[in-house]
């Protein structure tokens, strides 16, 4: 037997299922399966669509990096130069 031919993952789907299945069942009968409330599956939900949301964008702009949660290099600039209008002579040095 190879190596790749072991273990659940290399399972027919059918088969996975069918073994998932009577887990979920015994840990219910046993009384510890998690049953999620409203509130859960909602931030569950949201977290998955964060993600999801955040890997296409990845995708789309390939070799740049996300701006989400931060400033790209050209609203750095901008910012650079406001701040220099105003007459601010503080911070010459960048």
């Amino acid at each position: 037997m190879a190596k790749e031919d072991r273990g659940f993952a290399s399972m027919d789907r059918n088969k996975q299922r069918e073994i998932a299945s009577k887990g979920g069942k015994a840990a219910h009968q046993k009384g510890t399966a998690h049953e999620w409330t409203s509130e859960e599956a909602r931030e569950a939900g949201r977290k998955g669509g964060m993600a999801s949301h955040r890997r296409k964008q990845e995708q789309q702009q390939p070799g740049e990096q996300s701006t989400m949660g931060g400033s790209s290099e050209g609203d750095q600039m901008v910012a650079s130069s406001s701040e220099d209008m105003t007459g601010d002579d503080t911070d010459l040095a960048r």
